[in-house]
């Protein structure tokens, strides 16, 4: 038998896309252009396959699950200079390193959410609306009930604290929190992260802080949580995920990693000794190197910037143009011209050929029928300059 939790797990998103999109045409003549998934296009360092070849007699090996020390100390150190910790608060044992934190994210409500009798509440796991759908699927699948916390413009993208009643913090078992946000490019500020921990303290749940394009910023560095954990002298009830698929264009090496409280870390690599796989050691090798190196990540934020500047360029303020903060999606609203994102998906793949994903396919919709992403659509701004260029033209020829 199939486990039956996997029926509450909506279609993923781009499934409904495909639905959506793959029986209309598009015009004769115009290539089509994806821009519906984050997946980045620019190379990889050569550093990458340089430290791969230096290692790769070590292939026939057995890799540690806990990562090497070489590893985590390359993790170690870009934490410190990146959120100017101090070499005494994180130490190498905070660290785990992960076979992308997809794996990681999801592993998490194994390691965290406790199972309960039938009958029994279920614990909740409180997640930003619009999501990560793994973050779901990490509470779906350990029997936990996920809450949807609507993260619309009235609360600056980022769910808003303050509204979630006593009573739920109580029964709080995990809060996911995305910064840079995704879709929405948002950026926690201190006072928000200062909240978040001390509210996962008080009520003793975990926070879960997904920083993976804590990176890729227009401005200014994104705060993160480890920052504010230094402030309070204590990781306690705090695991925050980053990745080299953004930061160093490295989607295919599959390579993160979580840190934070020392005691959940040592938990979840006893549950990677039983159920998650661990990276060979030549990728083990290259990620050191993409750790180690900071000057490939300022010339990826470079060509972001110029992405970003080229849609500015393009829409100026229509469809409520903004420029993110972090990350490198586009959130449109497309109320003014079109009823939905469904609607302005489909106008803009058959006039435009340009494909695109609504916002309501990355939100829930709640019990008054209310989905914060209905109003939107998504676009991600990862291809070179040219496609960019042309797919920014399309949409703006037809506004």
């Amino acid at each position: 038998m199939v486990n039956s939790s996997l029926s509450l797990l909506s279609d993923y998103p781009f499934q409904r896309l495909r639905d959506l999109l793959d029986h209309h045409a598009t015009p004769e003549g115009l290539q089509p252009l994806a821009m519906s998934i984050g997946e980045p296009q620019h190379q990889p360092p050569k550093l990458l396959q340089e430290a791969m070849n230096d290692h790769a007699t070590l292939w026939n090996k057995y890799p540690p699950i806990a990562g090497t020390p070489e590893l985590r100390t390359a993790i170690k150190d870009f934490l410190d200079r990146r959120f100017a910790l101090k070499e005494d608060f994180l130490s190498t044992e905070n660290v785990l390193p992960v076979c992308g934190t997809r794996e990681a994210l999801f592993l998490v409500g194994n390691l965290l959410i406790e199972r309960v009798a039938k009958g029994e509440e279920k614990p909740l796991v409180l997640v930003p609306n619009p999501f990560y759908q793994v973050y779901v699927g990490a509470a779906v699948m350990n029997e936990a009930t996920p809450v949807y916390l609507p993260a619309g413009p009235e609360n600056g993208f980022m769910p808003d604290l303050e509204a979630v009643s006593e009573e739920i913090w109580a029964k709080t078992s995990l809060l996911f929190l995305c910064s840079p946000g995704n879709p929405q490019g948002m950026v926690a500020d201190l006072d928000y992260l200062r909240k978040a921990l001390e509210l996962a303290r008080h009520h003793d749940f975990i926070l879960l802080m997904d920083e993976c394009y804590a990176e890729l910023y227009d401005r200014d560095k994104p705060h993160g949580a480890l920052g504010i954990a230094q402030e309070t002298g204590s990781l306690k009830n705090l695991l925050v995920f980053h990745s080299l698929s953004k930061r160093s264009n490295a989607a295919g090496l599959r390579s993160g990693f979580v840190a934070g409280d020392l005691d959940l870390i040592k938990s979840f690599i006893g549950l990677r000794n039983y159920g998650g796989a661990s990276m060979p050691l030549p990728l083990q090798a290259a990620s050191v190197a993409l750790w180690n190196d900071d000057e490939h990540v300022a010339e990826n934020r470079r060509l972001y910037k110029m992405k970003i500047d080229a849609a500015e360029r393009h829409l100026g303020s229509r469809l409520g143009f903004y420029r993110p903060a972090g990350g490198f999606f586009l959130w449109l609203d497309v109320s003014e011209r079109w009823e939905n994102g469904e609607a302005a998906a489909l106008e803009i793949w058959q006039k435009c050929a340009v494909r695109v994903i609504p916002g309501e396919y990355l939100a829930k919709t709640d019990e008054t029928g209310e989905n914060p992403g209905t109003r939107y659509i998504r676009l991600a701004l990862v291809h070179e300059q040219a496609i960019i260029e042309e797919a920014m033209g399309r949409i703006a020829a037809i506004l």
